[in-house]
């Protein structure tokens, strides 16, 4: 059996990356003789639609299943069309993932496990427009001009 399996770096003994649509390497593994080839994530970088483009990437090498930490709506309608069957597994190696599916040790999911555009640089909010700096230059030429980075509610975490 073919599977593939997200992965953060080339070969089995990479780590098994959470991400699906981000993960920077896809390695497939042939169950039977446990012989992987790891295919770099062309739109791991993209600015949108990594995870649809991801499950393209994924149905386009014959897979059968696919292990990942965490998937999104659109990717799993992707791969759900395409008849790819999704199992969850977080953390070990891309090894361990391989074995563990062997045996029948991971849990099949059939819905996403990630909400939309999850893998779109989460963790860094848009700087304000208006920055409130603490500039303090009073007497010399008016009021200091801040170097505040805002507290703007930046929408969707998107980088720029």
């Amino acid at each position: 059996m073919k599977i593939c399996i997200t992965a953060g770096a080339a070969g089995m003994d990479a780590p098994a990356d959470p991400r699906f649509g981000r993960c920077p390497f896809f390695t497939v593994v042939e169950t039977d003789g446990m012989i992987a080839e790891s295919i770099p994530n062309s739109g791991a970088g993209s600015s949108g639609g990594a995870g649809i483009q991801a499950a393209q990437a994924v149905a386009r090498l014959g897979v059968t299943a696919l292990i990942t930490g965490n998937i999104g709506p659109n990717a799993m309608q992707t791969l759900s069309a395409a008849g790819i069957d999704v199992y969850q597994q977080l953390g070990g190696s891309v090894r361990e993932a391989a074995e563990q599916f062997k045996q029948g040790g991971l849990q099949k999911i059939t819905s996403p496990s990630a909400p939309p555009h999850a893998g779109m640089g989460r963790g860094q909010m848009g700087q304000g427009p208006q920055g409130q700096g603490s500039g303090g230059r009073r007497g010399r030429g008016g009021p200091g001009v801040g170097q505040g980075q805002g507290a703007g509610s930046g929408s969707g975490g998107r980088w720029s």
